[in-house]
């Protein structure tokens, strides 16, 4: 999630910097990709915590 955050970050600069928006647009692609990462183990985190108070693990 956050390497794809960072590779897209730098790819968007890059490609401002040289006005690719080819270059952009991978970058802005790759960076929704690691945000959507993130998101999807921030839920399986919470989801593990949850089950675990459920069950009463700790």
């Amino acid at each position: 999630g956050l390497a794809n955050e960072a590779v897209g970050n730098v790819k968007q600069a890059a490609g401002n910097v040289t006005g690719n928006d080819k270059l952009v647009a991978e970058g802005k692609a790759q960076e929704l990709k690691g945000e959507a990462q993130k998101t999807v183990g921030d839920a399986k985190d919470g989801a593990k915590t949850l089950a675990d108070k459920i069950t009463g693990k700790h």
